[in-house]
This record gives structure tokens, C-alpha cells and sequence, in this order.
């Protein structure tokens, strides 16, 4: 699996949309993502894991706790990858629970959280749990098993 673009939006340290252009590196060789601890890190990867699998990188990190607290109260917080494999590309776009205005009347409320995969052949899957298992399906590796090959401890 090769990152080509990860657009976060409200998430973690970020308040607005924030994007990264894997496809500027070229095709081949590693990624490091490197800085002072702090400079967002973890963040990138918690995106990345959010958007396959949504769930945080770390066992001991709620998904809702990516929410950045910088950003507005209505911001809808997620992320999206487009991520090519074996030969294909493929964009997966997760938006987290997150508070909005009532539609009629005053007041907030809750937004669900939203999901979608987008195929190579124009399909659109769009429920969470046939997400994460397509997604598992096309890796060949569940979150555990990812994280185990794609992360190296800090």
C-alpha cells in the first residue's frame, strides 16, 4: 500500500484541513516521517489508521479523541486517503461523530459518523463494517497486523 494523498480535517493538532502529497516523493522507496516530538507525528498516522480502519494508531486512543480541540464546535471532523495497491487506487473518507446545528429550530446535536471507500471500478461502499472488512480484504492485513508492519515505534 503506497499513500499517494491524506487530507485531514479538524483532526488532532489541526483546527482546518490540512493536506499531505505522498505523490510528490516519487514511487519508490520508504517514507520517514521524522521531527521533534510534538511536530505531529503521530497525528499522520493516526489519520492513515483512522482512515483504513477507524481506529486510532495507539490501543489507548479513542477514536473521539481526535477531534481537534482547536477546531470550530461544528467542524466535522475526519479524514480521507487515496492510497494506491497493487496497481489501483483507492480513496477512503471517515468522518467522526461530531455536533452540528438542528436543522429546524435551535439547538445542537449529534452528526453520525460517515464512511465511504471508493473502488477502482466506480463502486462506492458506504457501511462502516463492509468498509473495514474491503479494506482488510484489498491489504491483506487487519489494523493490528498494519500497524505491526507500517509503524515503527517512537
Amino acid at each position: 500500500m503506497r499513500p499517494l494523498k491524506l487530507q485531514m480535517t479538524a483532526f488532532g493538532p489541526y483546527a482546518g484541513v490540512e493536506t499531505i502529497d505522498f505523490d510528490r516523493l516519487g514511487a519508490n522507496g520508504l517514507y520517514l516521517i521524522t521531527g521533534d516530538t510534538g511536530a505531529g507525528k503521530t497525528t499522520i498516522f493516526d489519520a492513515i489508521i483512522f482512515a483504513l480502519y477507524g481506529e486510532a494508531s495507539g490501543q489507548n486512543r479513542d477514536p473521539a479523541m481526535l477531534k481537534s480541540k482547536y477546531a470550530d464546535k461544528y467542524a466535522a471532523p475526519g479524514v480521507e486517503l487515496t492510497f494506491a495497491y497493487n496497481g489501483k487506487n483507492y480513496t477512503v473518507k471517515r468522518i467522526m461523530d461530531h455536533t452540528r446545528q438542528k436543522l429546524r429550530g435551535g439547538g445542537d446535536t449529534t452528526a453520525p459518523a460517515e464512511a465511504e471507500l471508493h473502488l477502482p471500478d466506480g463502486r462506492i461502499v458506504k457501511k462502516e463494517k463492509e468498509i473495514n472488512i474491503k479494506i482488510t480484504e484489498i491489504l491483506g492485513v487487519n489494523r493490528e497486523q498494519f500497524c505491526q508492519i507500517a509503524l515503527i515505534a517512537q
